[in-house]
């Protein structure tokens, strides 16, 4: 596999398990009950954001060394 399309399909599998991660441990502001004047009360509280971010990573660093795997060994 090329440099190249190691790399498209590594950004393509973060985007996509960033998408599955981002729901996880989500609280409303209407859930907690701390409603800020103006928002929707469906915006989370704390997002946690660069936590995320890095179980993303480790995520798709995982199934992309599977997939090269399956890739190279198959």
């Amino acid at each position: 596999m090329s440099i190249p399309l190691a790399i498209a399909l590594f950004i393509t599998i973060w985007w996509t398990v960033l998408f599955a991660v981002l729901p996880f441990g989500v609280r409303s502001q209407h859930e907690q009950g701390d409603m800020v004047a103006g928002t929707d009360p469906g915006a989370p509280v704390a997002p946690r954001l660069l936590i995320k971010a890095l179980w993303t990573t480790v995520i798709s660093a995982v199934i992309f060394c599977g997939f090269l795997a399956y890739v190279e060994f198959a």
